[in-house]
């Protein structure tokens, strides 16, 4: 292969930590001396990263690999490689049920790309997860605007939350140093990231697996400081009781983004005892009411499950009316989904698809109206914008986001107007102040003003 092949396609699916993964197997790739193209039927080489959370997540990988195998019939494929979660948790089924794949790699083997590139490899390399702990001097190719990247505080996590299989795909957790993550903030600045979103799969829990012992709070505030660092936002917080060192970051610090990322799940005492998430509904309660009384213009983002087994009307009808409480900025909605191997895949009282569906139209429903009304709020406002690029909506048209807008799961603030783009000053990965003309129910509409 490495004497006639030299393009790679790869394909990410699932989350921003799926996103690194699939940015270390692309350095990997062209380490090796591979070019990474845009389009499947240009390459020989086509390598799809997967998510296996839930069954929407495992149905959407096979139907992507599926897809994507028919170009080893018609195109140039030489080799498909999948790669990922749904290789590491059917490590043992998949590859008869796909023989289309040529090559399987699990969650802890992304720097194994390489034998596989060089015909060097066995068809399966799917090891034990907790093998792997990403290192600065990890080959990465980002693939994010410019100016954005996500980095990984730490992998796996050692939470036992009873509707979720990462820890049995992840491990347990194991966080990086913090002299490996500046390493890292560093090399990210020379390639022009201003933008530092910290990810993790449990991001409180940084640093409790590490002899020094350092916190999130010692860690965000390390990368915050480093000069030429502009934005510094931190995602996946499990709700527990925030640290006093953490809170004062996101107000004092004018780097730390008061931008917060509760995934609570449910705010129904019962459900949230079955779903073993260590805290009830008046903790939940609590903890926004604290944030949005100390934490000045913050903005909070959570997540929610609704039809886990037990859910019955009066227990949603309590999320219901808590996310209408609670007016959270960005909202996340799935539906339950029953897992091999978990507690709640035993638990009674399983709610049909059916239901759980019309639940979560309802919160997306009731989050549209709450967005809605917020972005409303910020017409007039001038707001300092990251430029991310054109717009796929017109020619014309710029996408950026405001401090309150994460990558990928938020809206976004178009930035439109001849006149404005025609001298080429507005570039991605420059930061630009902005005036809001308009709002829709996710996205806004501003004017550069700064020049």
């Amino acid at each position: 292969m490495a004497h006639r092949s030299r393009t790679i396609h790869v394909v990410n699916l699932g989350c921003a930590k799926n996103r690194v993964d699939a940015e270390v197997m692309l350095g990997v790739a062209e380490r090796a001396g591979f070019r990474h193209v845009s389009q499947a039927p240009d390459a020989e080489v086509i390598l799809v990263n997967t998510c296996s959370f839930i069954d929407t997540a495992r149905q959407e990988s096979v139907e992507t690999i599926l897809e994507l195998a028919q170009h080893k019939t018609r195109g140039t494929c030489r080799k498909l490689i999948v790669a990922g979660c749904l290789s590491q948790r059917y490590a043992q089924e998949l590859p008869a049920e796909l023989p289309e794949v040529d090559h399987f790699l699990g969650c802890s083997d992304m720097l194994k790309l390489a034998q596989v590139l060089l015909d060097a490899a066995p068809r399966v390399l799917v090891g034990n997860p907790a093998d792997f702990l990403m290192r600065a001097g990890d080959p990465r190719t980002l693939s994010t605007h410019p100016g954005s990247a996500f980095v990984k505080l730490s992998e796996g996590c050692s939470r036992q939350c009873s509707f979720c299989v990462i820890p049995r795909l992840r491990g347990r957790l194991r966080s990086r140093p913090i002299s490996d993550l500046l390493e890292e903030v560093h090399d990210l600045l020379a390639r022009g990231v201003v933008e530092f979103n910290l990810i993790s799969q449990d991001s409180v829990a940084y640093g409790r697996d590490l002899p020094e012992r350092p916190t999130l709070a010692d860690a965000v505030r390390s990368i915050a400081d480093v000069s030429g660092v502009r934005w510094v936002r931190v995602h996946y917080l499990y709700p527990e009781r925030l640290s006093e060192p953490l809170l004062d970051l996101w107000v004092n610090h004018p780097r730390v983004l008061p931008y917060v990322d509760l995934p609570l799940q449910h705010a129904d005492t019962g459900i949230l005892r079955r779903m073993r998430r260590g805290y009830d509904g008046r903790r939940a309660r609590g903890l926004i009411e604290r944030l949005r009384r100390d934490v000045p213009d913050v903005t909070l983002r959570s997540a929610f499950i609704v039809g886990h087994p037990g859910e019955g009307r009066a227990e949603f009808e309590r999320l219901y009316e808590f996310v209408r409480w609670a007016q959270f900025d960005h909202l996340g909605v799935f539906c339950y989904s029953p897992e091999d191997g978990t507690a709640s895949d035993q638990q009674r009282g399983r709610v049909s698809a059916r239901v759980a569906e019309s639940r979560a139209q309802r919160l997306h429903d009731l989050q549209r109206t709450i967005s809605r009304s917020h972005n409303a709020a910020r017409v007039g406002q001038q707001l300092d914008v990251l430029v991310e690029g054109p717009s796929d909506e017109h020619e014309w048209v710029m996408t950026g986001r405001h401090r309150g807008q994460a990558p990928e799961v938020d809206g976004v603030v178009y930035l439109s107007g001849a006149e404005m783009l025609s001298d080429f000053t507005l570039r991605p990965g420059q930061l630009r102040r902005a005036r809001i003309t308009q709002a829709a129910d996710y996205d806004l509409v501003g004017e550069v003003v700064d020049g």
